[in-house]
């Protein structure tokens, strides 16, 4: 609340008498929308792909915006990004567990999405760094808002310098910036289609290796169970994790590193 500059005063105006925690969380949100002249207000944390049923739970009204990166173009992206996941052993740590990671949260939001599709909205980022103001519109339209040619304009006034794993958010939407069939070994590529390649074939994407070798395959699958089995047992143990010393020293690294 400090850094988003919301007072507690603020959040308490906006609490009804018997508050949720869903409440609260809504009145900080609500409060920094509105100090900023906004009606509506969103989050793009990455690792609520993950919660999605949680989510969905304390807030049954929430929209869903799902944007789809080819996995191989996003797994290039996770691998040049210079902060390490050290403490959260949930995070992939290669390209082959990102492979895990990508396809279980698409299909996770993909199913998601099924089960309320009048709230949840796909698009492909290729679609919208091509066309940007044609998707923005059709975003724009689903969540019942007006589309401001401002929209496009949100790198101005961006410094770079702060966003080291991001850098790309200082600039308008550019196409290509990735390009798996140039960037990727063929045995990386081969790899990854052989965890995801199904979930690839399903969003569209071409695949490069429709019948990857049984070595391939087999290596594909133990590393996939190892991630399944590794995200449990994290997920598992965070409540005691959370009281440790450990969790602290995390949660100083993250602060100290983050404008690293």
């Amino acid at each position: 609340m400090r850094e988003w500059e919301v007072t507690p005063e603020q959040v308490r105006q906006r609490l009804p008498a018997s508050a949720t925690a869903a409440d609260g969380i809504g009145a900080i949100y609500e409060s920094y929308a509105l100090a900023r002249g906004k009606a509506r207000y969103g989050d793009k944390t990455p690792s609520y792909m993950q919660e999605l049923d949680v989510l969905e739970r304390v807030f049954p009204e929430a929209q869903y915006v799902h944007l789809v990166r080819d996995g191989r173009d996003a797994a290039l992206s996770f691998i040049e990004m210079r902060r390490r996941p050290r403490f959260n052993f949930a995070r992939p740590r290669g390209l082959a567990t990102f492979a895990s990671q990508w396809q279980l949260e698409v299909e996770g939001a993909r199913e998601l999405g099924r089960r309320i599709p009048e709230r949840y909205h796909e698009l492909r980022y290729e679609d919208l760094v091509r066309e940007p103001q044609a998707e923005l519109e059709r975003v724009s339209d689903f969540l019942g808002l007006e589309f401001e040619p401002a929209m496009l304009s949100y790198h101005e006034g961006v410094d770079a310098s702060t966003l080291p794993d991001h850098p790309l958010l200082a600039e308008p939407p550019t196409a290509g910036t990735r390009r798996w069939q140039e960037q990727m070994s063929a045995a990386d590529v081969q790899v990854f289609e052989a965890i995801a390649g199904d979930t690839l074939s399903e969003l569209g994407y071409e695949r490069a290796y429709p019948h990857p070798t049984v070595r391939a395959r087999a290596y594909g699958a133990a590393v996939d169970a190892s991630y399944r089995a590794r995200l449990a047992s994290w997920k598992g143990s965070l409540a005691v994790v959370r009281r440790s010393p450990a969790w602290r020293v995390r949660q100083a690294y993250i602060r100290r590193t983050a404008g690293a």
